[in-house]
């Protein structure tokens, strides 16, 4: 008769980060309404008490998510290189976008796509969106050559915020496109508005 293989306790932050992942996982391809906390203590190879434990309820840990992107959002203002001209500083600063994009692929679904989770969630979500308007304004700020009235900085912020989801999403639809095609696009862009008029 053969001995069951022990268990491995896994320390708690690195359970947590198991839970994370497959919860961004399935979030983002079935949305809050369809996905089973089940589905995802399955996924991430805990109990489903372990899960409650950690997150409580399904709001919990969909929140989790939100308030991880919301969080990391700030870190992006540190990416931006003390020197250089403002294309490559921009460039620089898109460069640890994309970065994050690709490893965060799930944040932008939840954001943009998932209409789930009812008020408290939508609430989290304007949050989030707000934060990342506050950053752009920010990088706007740090960034432009150009003379850019302080009432443009919002609306020029959330115009950015919105093109970028967009193209993230886009990107996401059609994974063929190049990762360099991206970069290339969004510095086109960004540096057309930031450089000082000719």
């Amino acid at each position: 008769m053969s001995t069951p293989t022990p268990r491995i306790r896994l320390p708690t932050e690195e359970r947590r980060a198991l839970i994370v992942e497959a919860a961004g996982r399935l979030f983002a391809a079935g949305g809050y309404d369809a996905t089973r906390l089940d589905d995802v203590a399955a996924a991430a190879g805990v109990t489903k008490p372990i899960l409650y434990r950690h997150f409580g309820a399904k709001q919990g840990l969909y929140l989790a998510l939100l308030e991880r992107h919301r969080d990391d959002l700030s870190s992006f203002a540190g990416a931006i290189p003390a020197e250089g001209s403002t294309e490559q500083r921009l460039r620089a600063v898109l460069e640890v976008w994309l970065a994050y994009v690709e490893t965060h692929s799930y944040a932008w679904t939840l954001l943009f796509r998932d209409t789930g989770g009812g008020p408290e969630i939508h609430a989290f979500r304007m949050e989030v969106h707000a934060r990342a308007r506050a950053v752009l304004v920010g990088l706007i700020a740090s960034l432009s050559e150009a003379p850019i009235p302080p009432a443009e900085l919002e609306p020029l912020a959330e115009l950015m915020s919105m093109g970028m989801a967009s193209l993230v999403l886009w990107w996401m639809d059609n994974p063929s496109v190049p990762r360099r095609a991206i970069l290339d696009a969004m510095t086109r862009v960004w540096s057309g508005l930031l450089s000082p008029d000719p």
